[in-house]
């Protein structure tokens, strides 16, 4: 396994953000990318001005909504799956699965589920259990997996700036985070709280009240490791300088560095 730095972007619309994404690749140039909500089609996906910035890509768009995509620096992400195994008739493009530099990557778009209670909540819990039943599988494999993307679930009170103005949100109700923990609990590791156990890390600042000046954000944009993974984790981060950027997105890029050495103790808070 060689040193790696692997990120999730929720880009909010490649086209609108493409100049935003490529300034944050030419700077922070991270090995495997793991991006959300393209809201564009397959062919007005930008994998040529990509290639040019040094990075092979798979792209699995809808138009308007949605979308996901793998970037690989020097790289072509090898296919594995597009679309979440076992709902083959989902007609929203949210996930997607290649191997890349040694690593199988599973990039996610978890459902927003708002409003809630109705028909987009309960599509959300039928879109975790799948990613649930699916990840077990992964869980078993040998080989090193991550699991990253927009969630969509802050799992704790802990990853929010306040919860008043959030008691109804669907990305705090205890289903949705009942499922998050379901998920960990097969084993996977969630990298940034392992590191940072007692820091306020947040990676969403909606376009409401000054949430982005006041740094009221919420934690929604995880990546997930198995244990074949996990021990190789170094560091993690939100390059938190792009959501204050000119046309930028809510979400800010949230990463993990992977060292070929396996690390022995957690990082204290800093």
């Amino acid at each position: 396994m060689q040193n790696l730095k692997i990120a999730t972007f929720n880009v909010n619309g490649i086209g609108a953000r493409l100049p935003n994404l490529l300034h944050w690749l030419e700077k922070e140039r991270p090995d495997i990318v793991c991006l959300q909500e393209l809201k564009a089609q397959d062919k007005a996906f930008p994998a040529g001005d990509l290639e040019v910035a040094g990075y092979g890509s798979l792209h699995h768009g809808q138009a308007a909504w949605n979308g996901v995509a793998i970037l690989a620096r020097d790289s072509e992400p090898l296919l594995i799956h597009k679309g979440l195994p076992g709902i083959e008739d989902d007609t929203q493009s949210r996930y997607l699965e290649a191997a890349v530099h040694g690593v199988i990557v599973g990039c996610l778009y978890l459902p927003n589920g708002n409003p809630q209670p109705g028909p987009k909540f309960d599509y959300k819990l039928k879109w975790f259990e799948h990613l649930i039943a699916h990840a077990e599988t992964l869980q078993a494999s040998e080989h090193p997996v991550v699991l990253a993307g927009d969630y969509n679930v802050v799992p704790t009170d802990f990853d929010i700036y306040n919860t008043r103005s959030w008691l109804k949100d669907a990305l705090l109700e205890p289903e949705s985070r009942e499922c998050f923990q379901r998920l960990l609990s097969q084993g996977w590791i969630d990298s940034v709280r392992h590191l940072y156990p007692k820091e306020r890390v947040y990676t969403f600042w909606d376009y409401f009240r000054q949430h982005w000046q006041k740094n009221s954000g919420l934690r929604i944009d995880h990546l997930l490791l198995n244990p074949a993974l996990a021990p190789h984790l170094k560091d993690a981060g939100v390059d938190a300088w792009v959501r204050g950027e000119e046309h930028a997105s809510d979400h800010a890029p949230t990463w993990i560095e992977i060292s070929p050495r396996q690390t022995k103790s957690k990082r204290k808070s800093k």
